[in-house]
């Protein structure tokens, strides 16, 4: 368990952070970027679970907690370096993500159109978690084109946007509450 007895520790004061394995990297390090965009896919899946209830909000509590492991995993370079025993986004997390997007898009009616931002208060916020965890994906997906790391690391952040979509749907009324795009609607 973690033990945070002082939250300002004036170490990173001169543009650095630590890492998970003792080193440390510039504040603009991708490596942190991918790490703070994780952040804030939680933080914004915080907010939308503000409207959730029963086993949605379950699912994003799980959620939250796979976030703060898979910034764990981040936070610890694939290099060899203190990366043993350390924690790592694990398949399973990956394949429950899958299964739950199956198990509620069976029960949603197929689109006809992209579905656009919107319907219900915990939808319009779940697509804009969805959106901010696209972003997460695509830094975490550049840093890989850079440096090792855990391959279910990716796997979970492309998952992740997917689950966040299909949630949303199920949010707005099964999908019946969907707002759909109507291309050039307003030409």
């Amino acid at each position: 368990m973690v033990t945070l007895n002082k939250i300002y520790t004036k170490t990173g004061d001169d543009g650095e952070t630590g890492l998970g394995d003792g080193s440390r990297l510039p504040k603009y390090a991708l490596r942190v970027a991918a790490m703070g965009a994780v952040d804030e896919t939680g933080s914004a899946i915080g907010v939308a679970r503000l409207d959730a209830e029963g086993d949605l909000d379950a699912m994003l509590a799980r959620i939250q907690n796979d976030l703060f492991d898979l910034g764990a995993d981040l936070s610890v370079p694939e290099d060899g370096r203190k990366a043993e025993g350390r924690l790592r986004i694990a398949g399973a997390q990956v394949e429950r993500l899958e299964r739950e997007i199956d198990a509620m898009n069976e029960k949603l009616s197929p689109l006809s159109s992209f579905v656009l931002p919107g319907g219900t208060a915990l939808a319009a916020h779940l697509h804009l978690a969805r959106a901010v965890a696209r972003r997460a994906e695509s830094v975490i997906a550049e840093l890989a084109s850079k440096e090792t790391i855990n391959p279910a690391a990716l796997h979970y952040a492309n998952r992740l946007s997917d689950h966040l979509f299909v949630i949303a749907r199920t949010a707005n009324d099964g999908g019946m509450g969907d707002v759909l795009w109507v291309p050039g609607k307003n030409r």
